[in-house]
């Protein structure tokens, strides 16, 4: 998994069925990743929920939020309708894991996102990163600590 002082791997994801996202567009802006294993599990739900509630916070610090899974453009659509979701989630769908394997964070066994947070920099490198156990929601706390360490930086 991808450490502090890492530089971030660019990558661009399909953020709805006609637009895809490029990580290098958001520089000059602080990022968080959240992977996550798939869109409808319950502690997934409830992990998207809490960061879409969380948003002002974020925005507080200039920081975008990515949610990622290996997912489709399609299901993310439905997913992200269904729990008015006010954040892109990425489809990394094809190749399948591509970029969660780049930070270290696919899990080749159950064929998804492990569950993952990266905090990047305004200059795209890696400020904090943290590996959830994959049924316990890892909040919101440790992205708002590493925003403010930064803020203050």
């Amino acid at each position: 998994m991808l450490q502090k002082n890492d530089v971030a791997p660019d990558f661009t994801l399909y953020a709805t069925p006609d637009q895809k996202i490029t990580l290098s567009e958001f520089k000059g802006k602080n990022v968080i990743l959240a992977f996550y294993p798939a869109d409808w599990s319950p502690v997934c739900s409830d992990q998207m929920a809490l960061y879409n509630e969380t948003l002002k916070f974020f925005k507080k610090y200039d920081a975008e939020i990515f949610g990622i899974s290996v997912d489709s453009k399609w299901c993310h659509l439905a997913f992200a309708q269904s729990r008015n979701l006010h954040f892109p989630l990425l489809a990394d769908f094809e190749a399948k894991g591509e970029i969660a394997k780049k930070y270290g964070v696919y899990d080749e066994e159950e064929g998804e996102c492990k569950r993952a947070l990266f905090v990047i920099n305004k200059n795209g490198i890696i400020e904090w990163s943290y590996l959830s156990p994959t049924a316990i929601n890892p909040g919101a706390d440790g992205i708002l600590d590493a925003l403010e360490t930064l803020n203050t930086k």
